[in-house]
């Protein structure tokens, strides 16, 4: 007698970078189990980059903001969930609020971090060891594998389809073309000013670039767009897209770049995720931590190690946010344009 297939409702993080990481976790869980189905639970802003990964059978949206409890709106959920009848859970999140969907679901095996003491809750609880698990993509892959681990797991790089069609159409909406060679440049950084690279660094960059015959595309969210409107300054082939695409857009615009220059954040992770060059500035995180997941030789590294790094905070404790004011915006330029001088 077959076996029924797996079916996992994954309960998925809350930012655009980790949703991203999370889909080495679906890959994983793929080649382990090939005719499994995945659903996640996510926020709605989310789900149209799940439809980007082959692996998500759906996104299901919770609809509660983010940190807000909504202990009946999620206990509402997943008795609704219940005639789905999944047979495996992995929450994500380390909250107890997160573990609540899938016991009121009543999932057989719910797996997750110890977290906010989720005794009931979960019944395969994990202590996490972040002395093995140091990078956040590994530790989301380790929930495909047994307890206890005792070395890092094998990370699948996640990869988000492209629209080929639609890239063609944001093209003509926002009047831009492939004509010249693209960089596109993400300066936002929502967790705060210690992990932007200033403004002024990226202008002149950007002004580099378009003097050698390429063009400057700059994406990010509405809050972004005064960064956008400083690095653009009116000047020709420098054009700030901030708010003025949907964050799935960026996948199909992106495709279209040679390169990315990006500080540690949600954008970052799709560029590397859409198979885009990705050059990366650290300031108060590290690539230890949150590395972009591509391969070797599409990616660029700018990180200082300063004797005060990393510090993880959101404004420089010091006052002086040296790990950024001290990466030279031409070390990057130098970075963008090797591969046609090689």
């Amino acid at each position: 007698m077959s076996q029924m297939p797996r079916r996992y409702l994954i309960v998925g993080p809350s930012w655009i970078g980790d949703m991203v990481m999370a889909q080495s976790l679906f890959i994983t869980l793929k080649k382990q189990y090939p005719d499994c189905v995945i659903d996640v639970i996510a926020p709605q802003w989310s789900l149209p980059i799940l439809k980007r990964m082959p692996e998500v059978s759906e996104g299901i949206a919770v609809n509660v903001s983010h940190g807000e409890f909504s202990f009946f709106q999620r206990r509402k959920l997943g008795l609704d969930l219940r005639q789905r009848k999944y047979t495996h859970a992995i929450v994500i999140p380390r909250s107890w609020k997160s573990a609540l969907i899938p016991f009121f679901a009543g999932i057989p095996v719910r797996t997750g971090y110890t977290g906010e003491m989720r005794y009931g809750l979960l019944n395969d609880r994990r202590q996490l060891n972040k002395k093995v698990l140091k990078q956040t993509v590994q530790r989301y892959v380790a929930h495909a594998g047994p307890d206890n681990v005792q070395s890092p797991p094998e990370v699948p790089f996640p990869k988000l389809r492209f629209d080929t069609d639609r890239q063609a159409q944001l093209l003509d909406t926002l009047g831009l073309n492939l004509e010249k060679p693209v960089v596109c440049m993400m300066p936002g950084a929502e967790y705060g000013p210690a992990k932007q690279w200033p403004i002024e660094y990226y202008t002149m960059l950007a002004k580099l670039l378009v003097s050698e015959g390429d063009q400057v595309w700059i994406l990010g969210s509405d809050k972004d767009r005064v960064a956008g409107d400083q690095i653009a300054d009116d000047s020709a082939g420098i054009y700030n897209l901030c708010g003025k695409t949907q964050l799935v857009d960026t996948v199909d615009l992106l495709a279209g770049a040679k390169s990315v220059v990006s500080n540690d954040s949600g954008l970052m992770h799709v560029a590397a995720a859409v198979g885009v060059e990705v050059n990366v500035i650290y300031g108060s995180s590290t690539p230890e931590y949150t590395p972009p997941l591509t391969t070797e030789d599409n990616k660029n590294v700018f990180y200082l190690g300063l004797e005060c790094s990393p510090c993880f905070e959101r404004v420089c404790p010091l006052g002086h946010t040296n790990c950024l004011n001290e990466i030279k915006y031409e070390d990057l330029f130098r970075s963008i344009n090797r591969r046609s001088k090689i």
